[in-house]
């Protein structure tokens, strides 16, 4: 069977599906957006293309987006015509149809089975868009109306796609009937192998004030990561319920990994914050005067980890804090569960599937600090309860999103069954 797959980063949601379609014999082609001078990857044919031209400048901000979709969707038309040129003819496409590259394939190849990664339908009310109070449109009918239009993409998809795979039930639920009927909900995977228990573990860092210390398991640390640290994963939150976090902790260092940068929602407005660019930048201007410089010293921002040192910072763990809006879910909350982490997570939908509160971890109402304070405080005090928590967790990621045993076998079988 001939693949072709399709992410601007590849491999992306596929970096486990597209090597083991490979392996199974099939000619896999990727075409991704991302600049690379390799032509293989793990058995996967590479073909790189670039948009020719960028997005109308002052164009209408309600169609921006669409815009850039289909710039995406025309360099890809335009590549995926030069490969059938060349003789390839796809019987499976399978896509992120996320930067809209996808839209064009099947006037390339009509015949060709598309199969689309769902990951989110954007809606005014119910989900990311309206959560938080603190960061509300200022005009949200014309926000509803924008996001109707963000809509385009994935709706133009609904008419070319023939089937859907999507990470969580939550995910898929986002998407309108009839296509949510296609949609099978297969999680990427965990590779519960690598990321299992580690009590002999220990992390090496400096302090602000350059001071190497090395922790372990016998060290009581929290944890909190986001690719980014911005209000949509929790960050104004959890720094809000530091002062009193570090007071009931008096020996608790705090680890926060993320970059300074924004994967979701909006950047903040300089203006509005007295200059300052960075959510992190504006949440520590905002807690730090709360916060004696002794406790603070017991609070370590460690940016992005190569995924190499990630895993060990989970393994250290004591209690691992994961927030996030009505929105996708990360990775990094069933990674932590997988190496066994006691967790206490926000109780917004997307995490129920995988936090069942006082079993596979701790829920709290994602704006109550104090409960996240209460909780956490709790577990710390706690170590039969952590043991637990992580026991269960880490049980319930091994028949659940199991890379090996679970979810790569439903991958392929979802792709052989969208051949026919």
């Amino acid at each position: 069977m001939k693949i072709l797959l399709i992410h601007q980063n590849f491999p992306g949601q596929f970096k486990h599906l597209a090597p083991a379609l490979a392996q199974q014999g099939h000619t896999v082609v990727a075409m991704t957006m991302q600049k690379t001078e390799a032509r293989q990857w793990q058995g996967v044919r590479l073909v790189p293309y670039a948009a020719s031209r960028g997005t109308t400048p002052n164009v209408h901000p309600w169609v921006a987006d669409f815009e850039t979709k289909v710039i995406r969707g025309e360099a890809c038309l335009r590549a995926a015509r030069q490969l059938k040129a060349e003789g390839f003819a796809p019987d499976v496409i399978l896509a992120h149809p996320g930067w809209g590259e996808s839209l064009f394939l099947k006037e390339v190849w009509p015949q060709a089975r598309l199969g689309i990664y769902c990951e989110f339908f954007y809606h005014a009310q119910g989900a990311d868009v309206g959560f938080d109070p603190e960061f509300a449109s200022p005009d949200p009918v014309a926000e509803a109306a924008r996001l109707r239009l963000k809509n385009l993409n994935n709706l133009l998809h609904f008419d070319v796609a023939d089937a859907g795979i999507s990470p969580t039930h939550w995910q898929a639920s986002t998407f309108p009937a009839p296509f949510r009927d296609r949609i099978a909900v297969i999680h990427d995977g965990i590779d519960t192998e690598a990321l299992q228990p580690n009590p002999a573990v220990s992390l090496a860092l400096h302090t602000a004030s350059g001071q190497a210390i090395t922790l372990t398991r016998a060290d009581p640390v929290i944890t909190f990561v986001n690719r980014n640290l911005e209000p949509y994963r929790g960050f104004h939150v959890f720094m809000r319920a530091l002062p009193e976090l570090l007071k009931r902790c008096p020996t608790a260092r705090v680890l926060i990994v993320g970059g300074n940068d924004v994967s979701y929602g909006a950047r903040p407005d300089p203006q509005r914050y007295g200059g300052l660019r960075s959510w992190r930048d504006i949440f520590t201007a905002e807690v730090r005067p709360q916060i004696p410089d002794a406790d603070w010293a017991r609070v370590h921002f460690l940016g992005n980890l190569p995924y190499q040192h990630f895993i060990p910072l989970l393994q250290l763990s004591t209690v691992h804090v994961y927030l996030t809006y009505p929105f996708v879910l990360s990775w990094s909350l069933l990674e932590a569960m997988s190496v066994g982490c006691a967790i206490v997570g926000s109780d917004t939908a997307p995490l129920h599937e995988a936090i069942r509160h006082g079993e596979t971890g701790r829920l709290a109402p994602f704006f109550d600090t104090e409960a996240l304070v209460r909780e956490v405080a709790a577990l710390l005090n706690d170590p039969a309860e952590r043991a637990r928590l992580g026991a269960n967790a880490r049980a319930f990621a091994k028949a659940h999103y199991d890379l090996k045993t679970r979810c790569l076998p439903r991958q392929l079988a979802w792709a052989q069954a969208l051949a026919g």
